[in-house]
C-alpha cells in the first residue's frame, strides 16, 4: 500500500494526500496583486491531484517582496483577488495554503530573465532592510539595518497578512523562515551582527520568528495549521546549524507551530550544497524526530518511489515538490497509477486516466 496517498489530518484540516506543490515565485504579479497566470498557474496543480498547494512567497509589505513582480497581502484588492484562486482549488477537493514573506537584503529585484538583477527607483525598487547592514553579495546592495520598533511593525504586518489569509479563504498559512530572506537573515550569524536582544545569542536571534509565529497563531483560527518553513542548515561552519533548527522546532512548536517544511541554503552564494536527489531529507527526519513536530521533505524528490518511501519510512509526514510540477502538474494522477493507488480524477481528464 502506498503512504504517499494515506490522508493526513493537520488540526481541523484534512489532506487528501501526502504530495503537495512547494511555494513557486513566478514573478507575475501587478503591485502585488494576482493575475490570470496565477489563475492558470494554481488552477493547474489544483485539477492534477495534490494534497495540498502553497502559494509562492507573499510580502507582507510592499518592501518584503522578492521582486517588483512578486504577489503580496497588505491591502484588501490583493486580498479580493486571491478569492476565486482559493475557491477554485477547493472545487477541485485541494487545500490551499500561502507564504508570507519579507525578503529583507534580498528584495527589490527584478524578475529573474530580466537583463539586470536590480531594480532601479525608475523601475520601481526600493531600500532593502536587514538585521544589519551587511549586503548579500554580488550586485545587492548593503542594506538598512532595521530599529528595534520597525522590528515590531513588521511582527504586526505578518500579524495582518495572515488575517487576510483567513478573510481570502486559505485553509492554512506558512512563515517562510528560510533561503536567506529576512527571518533567516535574524537566524544565521552570517546575517545578523545585533547587539541588542534581537541579535548575538541563540536565544536573540530565535527571538523574531517566535514573536512572529505567536502573533500569527493569535489572529488565525484555532483551528487552522500554521506551518514554518526554515532552512535547517547554511552549509557553513559559521553559520545556522541543524543543531539550532532541532532546538528552534521545539520552541515553534510550544508556541503553536504545527509542521516545518524542511529546506536548507540561501544565506550566502558561495555555501558548499551537496545537492542531489532527497539532499534534504535527513533534516527533516532530524527535525521530525528530534523536536517531536511534523515535517515535510522538500529539494530534488521527483520519482514516485522515491517520495513514498520518504513517507513510510517515517522521514517526513509529507513531500514538498516544486519542479517537478512544473514539469507536469498533474504528476499525483502519474504517481497513483505508478504506486497502484486508486485516486479521482477530474471528469473532463477521464479520457486520460486509461
Amino acid at each position: 500500500m502506498s503512504a504517499l496517498f494515506d490522508p493526513v489530518t493537520i488540526r481541523s484540516v484534512t489532506f487528501a494526500n501526502r504530495i503537495w506543490v512547494s511555494p513557486m515565485c513566478q514573478y507575475s504579479a501587478k503591485e502585488g496583486v494576482a493575475t490570470q497566470w496565477h489563475d492558470v498557474h494554481i488552477g493547474s496543480f489544483a485539477t492534477g491531484g495534490a494534497g495540498m498547494i502553497m502559494m509562492e512567497a507573499t510580502g507582507v509589505v510592499p518592501e518584503g517582496r522578492i521582486s517588483t513582480t512578486c504577489l503580496g497581502l497588505w491591502n484588501e484588492a490583493q486580498q479580493e483577488r486571491l478569492k476565486p484562486i482559493v475557491d477554485f482549488a477547493h472545487s477541485m477537493g485541494t487545500k490551499i495554503g500561502i507564504q508570507l514573506a519579507h525578503a529583507g537584503r534580498k528584495a527589490s529585484c527584478l524578475p529573474p530573465w530580466s537583463d539586470h538583477p536590480m531594480a532601479s527607483k525608475e523601475e520601481g525598487g526600493w531600500e532593502c532592510v536587514a538585521p544589519s547592514a551587511i549586503s548579500f553579495g554580488g550586485k545587492y546592495p548593503v542594506p538598512r539595518e532595521l530599529s528595534k520598533e520597525e522590528i515590531k511593525d513588521l511582527i504586526s504586518a505578518f500579524a495582518k497578512s495572515a488575517a487576510r489569509a483567513v478573510e481570502a479563504g486559505f485553509d492554512l498559512v506558512e512563515i517562510h523562515a528560510a533561503h536567506g530572506y529576512l527571518i533567516h537573515q535574524f537566524l544565521s550569524p552570517i546575517s545578523n551582527q545585533r547587539s541588542d536582544e534581537f541579535g548575538g545569542s541563540f536565544e536573540n536571534r530565535t527571538r523574531f520568528i517566535l514573536e512572529i509565529a505567536k502573533a500569527v497563531r493569535q489572529v488565525i483560527p484555532d483551528s487552522m495549521p500554521l506551518f514554518v518553513r526554515i532552512s535547517a542548515s547554511d552549509w557553513l561552519e559559521d553559520g545556522w546549524t541543524i543543531d539550532e533548527s532541532v532546538e528552534l522546532c521545539k520552541l515553534l512548536k510550544e508556541v503553536g507551530v504545527d509542521l516545518i517544511d524542511v529546506s536548507s541554503g540561501g544565506t550566502s552564494t558561495g555555501a558548499p550544497v551537496p545537492v542531489g536527489p532527497g539532499y534534504q531529507v535527513p533534516f527533516a527526519e532530524r527535525i521530525r524526530r528530534e523536536s517531536a513536530i511534523p515535517t515535510c521533505a522538500v529539494g530534488l524528490i521527483t520519482e514516485a518511489k522515491q517520495a513514498d518511501q520518504i513517507v513510510q519510512r517515517g522521514e517526513a509526514d509529507a513531500v514538498m515538490m516544486a519542479r517537478e510540477f512544473l514539469r507536469n502538474p498533474r504528476w499525483p494522477l502519474q504517481a497513483a497509477k505508478e504506486l497502484g493507488a486508486e485516486v479521482s480524477w477530474p471528469n473532463q481528464l477521464l479520457r486520460g486516466k486509461n
